[in-house]
């Protein structure tokens, strides 16, 4: 799967999993229902879905008692602007839109860009309500206020109102009587009948490579797409085991704290598990399992290293980073820890050690919801990166061909 695509093609959790799911039908595995998990025989490999999340799963070749699983976690969510159930508004000879906003972007990144627009649109054909995932095919922006008219801008620094500054400039006022809801009506086939919507707005720059030798990659999404991409290279790529369960689990809504059916909180993945035929306890099995949380860490700002714990401050292109915290806000002990640091030595992966600054807050992963759900022992690791919750955020595409290894030894 081609990584710069993928990054490309999945501008909403939807077309994340849409992704997922043509890559994984690619490589042999069968889009089954959760009532069909049940009938998977060894050695066979499937996926099932439930709205914008995903769970694959390739079987050993025998499952007996001492079948274990290994299971890599990740988000296909992001920080974004979503458009509000009634987003009209005008203003100064312009129609706008206005939007919600989804987790924690960076604000200011947001101005500025070329946005495109997409998500899913509830829809009734035939009697039926079926999600229907699009993507527009036209460019929006949230222009900001010119320097002459904000004289300190550069000297107090941008402040951004969600409320009043994230409105996103549609078209000229009077130029077509088209409401938001008609515009998307124009996504439908005959006998289609919009009932509701689900949009975003999204960085519509292709992802690049930057730097002088092609080291970095420069793309929007990169949380936590990076993630999603490495763990399913290394699924695809990775024949069954003899006895272990090769999981990977794509959750949605991480950035607003995973409580939803999709979510890491939800009873998705659990469901999943509970379906697959074991001849041992499923607890028992999952207490001597192993689960890695991936998600992406932050790098060391070269123009603000004062920012990160000294002796903890992973930088781009030095590998794969473990991520701890006293605090728990990431999954793991120490026996998880040194189990990881042993993989890692194995698969000639090099590791980095992060913790956050005791004065600073630290954020979290899915990684501590699902191991206090499964009970299962689990670590936080990530590939480390700049400009974190940007619009468009950095990354060194020798992490990411680091994890990718990893989690390959992992699976195997």
């Amino acid at each position: 799967m081609d990584f710069f695509g993928f990054l490309n093609d999945s501008v909403t959790p939807c077309h994340t999993v849409k992704s997922l799911h043509e890559a994984f039908g690619r490589a042999g595995f069968k889009s089954v229902g959760i009532d069909d998990v049940s009938k998977m025989a060894p050695g066979e490999s499937f996926f099932v879905e439930r709205g914008s999340a995903l769970v694959a799963v390739r079987m050993p070749k025998k499952n007996g008692a001492e079948s274990r699983f290994k299971l890599a976690l990740a988000h296909v969510d992001f920080p974004a602007l979503k458009v509000a159930p009634n987003p009209d508004k005008n203003a100064a000879g312009v129609q706008k839109l206005h939007t919600e906003v989804y987790g924690s972007p960076l604000y200011t990144s947001w101005l500025d860009r070329d946005l495109g627009y997409a998500g899913i649109l509830a829809v009734k054909k035939e009697g039926s309500i079926v999600a229907k995932p699009f993507r527009g095919k036209k460019l929006f922006r949230i222009p900001q206020l010119a320097v002459h008219l904000n004289r300190g801008v550069n000297q107090d620094g941008l402040k951004v109102n969600p409320q009043t500054d994230f409105d996103v400039l549609w078209k000229a006022a009077g130029c077509g009587s088209q409401n938001f809801r008609d515009a998307l009506a124009q996504e439908l086939a005959p006998g289609e009948e919009l009932l509701d919507f689900d949009v975003q707005f999204f960085d519509a720059q292709p992802a690049n490579a930057g730097g002088m030798n092609d080291e970095w990659v420069y793309s929007g999404r990169i949380d936590n797409l990076t993630s999603c991409h490495a763990i399913a290279e290394a699924l695809i790529a990775t024949e069954a085991c003899e006895k272990d369960f090769a999981v990977a689990a794509f959750f949605n809504n991480e950035e607003v704290g995973s409580l939803s059916r999709t979510g890491a909180g939800g009873n998705f993945l659990k469901a999943v598990l509970e379906s697959i035929p074991l001849p041992s306890n499923l607890s028992a099995a999952l207490s001597d399992s192993f689960a890695l949380s991936i998600d992406v860490a932050h790098a060391t700002h070269p123009n603000s290293p004062e920012k990160h714990e000294p002796n903890h401050a992973p930088v781009l292109g030095g590998g794969v980073v473990l991520k701890t915290n006293s605090q728990n806000r990431y999954a793991g002990d120490v026996l998880g820890s040194a189990r990881l640091r042993d993989l890692c030595a194995r698969a000639e992966v090099p590791l980095q050690d992060f913790v956050m600054r005791n004065d600073m807050a630290c954020g979290s992963t899915v990684g501590p919801t699902v191991s206090a759900m499964l009970g299962i022992p689990t670590v936080d690791i990530g590939e480390p990166i700049l400009s974190m919750h940007s619009i468009r955020e950095m990354m060194a595409i020798k992490d990411h061909e680091s994890m990718i290894r990893l989690v390959s030894a992992f699976f195997c």
